[in-house]
């Protein structure tokens, strides 16, 4: 294993002098990662356009596989994540500072705005409706069968808890964002998901093919992850402007949308991290808080604060058997294992994003923030709009559960708002904040593979708009092709997180390391 205390001296002998950079320089076409990741999107997405039920076979037969094989190294590997992450904030590592500065570039408000707005995403609003009476009319396994309704309701939010909590949050933000900081600011290395892997391969993966096809690996997944949250805004704000004031359901209404939040992120992310996506994360938590406050006074405000305390109870409690549960492999797959692949397969894209907004960060105060704070506030975040809708369900049978049939997530989130005062402007406020929360995570993952495209923590405004287009026409074709395109790229990101998942697995004694050497060099006894 290399030393990590050694300086990469034959790494930057091996740079160029500067040069006039190129138009092929400015949207990446000199990195074989550009090429290795672009390709294999194009070629998914030719591959659905003329042979649909092709793709389908192969797509589902590799996520049957994925979810079989890797399903319970994912399990393990989140938990190990968690609690590896706890250990080093707890002890005297977590007063290290990481970025190589001693103040945090961005505020608090900031910086805490624009995490939950990316990793909460559209997740945020839509499943939050829809994954607690998902579970409520049918039980998560784990539960034995109950006629105590309450009981039913709180055994529903706590496996919502499960998916959307700790572990999800500490597998995108916490081992390898410090692995990558370390790496980045204090030894010089590129900020890219390659330099996870540099305490295991040395230099060779920072050069030729090896790094390159480390890096399409994490973009790929990340783009993949990213279409398919734009595909879905478009296609269920469409069922929701449909339900609201009767505007025709169909693809023109969902090119209107996607092209709209194209544009949005795009010059968001042109903008840069000190405008564009700090005002949109800053309005759009705001605007959260508010109807939070607004459904906390006018909503089932009892039932809210005491099923989240026993939701969050029930959740801890049975916190190992949740997270290591394999008694149903089916329901799995359709739920703990397509989630924890979802949240792998973004993770080295977010540790590099996370890493060049905590500048001047305590590692307590990451993995404090990002790993505790950060889930429970998203678990109130459920319990406020789930909570809702089961609470209104429970008083009125039906009335939320029938929205719900057919898997229908907008159809759950329309009948909890509309059954508050002013139902139509508290769909419209939801509409939006779904809306933004997806162009965050649009912004930021198109900077963030742009900087991973162009080894420029800066990079140039064509290739920003290049990923930004790119990555929304994709998601406007799949949409074209109908359901089963999006649903064919919805398991495909399950697919992406298998060798994104080995990618991490260095991170779990690297981070340690890193940690401790940190502290010894910054005099933390």
């Amino acid at each position: 294993m290399p030393d990590l205390t050694n300086s990469l001296d034959s790494y930057t002998e091996t740079l160029k002098p500067p040069r006039q950079e190129t138009t092929s320089d400015k949207l990446g076409l000199t990195n074989p990662a550009f090429w290795y990741s672009g390709g294999f999107i194009a070629l998914f997405v030719v591959l659905a356009l003329f042979d649909g039920q092709v793709l389908s076979y192969l797509v589902n037969t590799g996520f049957a596989w994925s979810v079989k094989v890797f399903g319970p190294y994912w399990q393990v590997l989140l938990l190990l994540t968690f609690f590896i992450g706890l250990a080093l904030a707890v002890g005297r590592t977590g007063r290290v500072i990481l970025g190589g500065t001693d103040t945090p570039e961005l505020p608090n408000f900031r910086w805490t705005a624009i995490l939950f707005c990316t990793l909460l995403a559209g997740g945020g609003v839509f499943w939050a409706a829809a994954e607690p009476i998902a579970h409520f009319v049918s039980a998560p396994p784990l539960y034995d069968p109950t006629d105590n309704i309450q009981q039913r309701a709180i055994n529903a939010l706590s496996q919502s808890f499960m998916h959307w909590g700790f572990l999800a949050w500490a597998i995108v933000g916490s081992l390898s964002t410090i692995v990558v900081m370390h790496l980045h600011y204090d030894k010089g290395l590129p900020l890219k998901p390659r330099i996870l892997l540099y305490p295991v391969l040395g230099e060779r993966a920072l050069k030729g093919h090896v790094g390159a096809l480390i890096d399409a690996c994490c973009i790929i997944a990340v783009a993949a992850g990213t279409i398919g949250p734009i595909g879905f805004l478009g296609l269920q704000i469409s069922y929701a402007l449909n339900v609201l004031f009767n505007v025709p359901d169909g693809f023109a209404t969902q090119l209107i949308i996607v092209l709209f939040a194209i544009a949005l992120y795009t010059i968001s992310a042109l903008s840069g991290l000190n405008r564009g996506m700090q005002m949109l994360s800053r309005y759009n938590v705001i605007l959260a808080v508010a109807l939070m406050l607004y459904i906390l006074i006018f909503g089932p405000t009892h039932f809210i604060f005491n099923s989240y305390i026993q939701g969050v109870g029930t959740m801890v409690d049975s916190f190992i058997p949740m997270a290591t549960y394999r008694g149903d492999e089916g329901w799995l797959s359709g739920w703990t294992v397509f989630f924890w692949g979802w949240f792998v397969g973004y993770a080295p894209m977010m540790a590099i994003f996370i890493a060049r907004i905590s500048r001047g960060r305590s590692i307590r105060e990451l993995i404090g923030t990002v790993s505790i704070v950060a889930p429970l506030v998203t678990c109130f975040w459920f319990t406020i709009i789930g909570g809702s809708g089961l609470a209104f369900e429970i008083s009125n049978p039906g009335s939320v559960s029938s929205a719900f049939e057919g898997f229908n997530l907008p159809g759950a989130l329309l009948a909890i708002t509309q059954q508050f005062p002013f139902p139509t402007l508290i769909s419209i406020l939801f509409i939006v904040l779904t809306t933004v929360f997806i162009v965050t995570t649009g912004d930021s993952m198109t900077y963030t593979i742009s900087v991973v495209i162009s080894g420029e923590t800066e990079p140039n405004a064509i290739i920003r708009t290049f990923w930004g287009v790119m990555m929304g026409v994709t998601a406007l074709i799949l949409i074209s092709l109908g359901s089963g395109g999006i649903s064919a790229l919805q398991s495909f990101i399950v697919i992406t997180a298998v060798p994104v998942s080995l990618i991490l697995l260095p991170s779990l004694w690297n981070a340690p390391q890193i940690a401790m050497k940190m502290a010894k060099d910054q005099g933390l006894d």
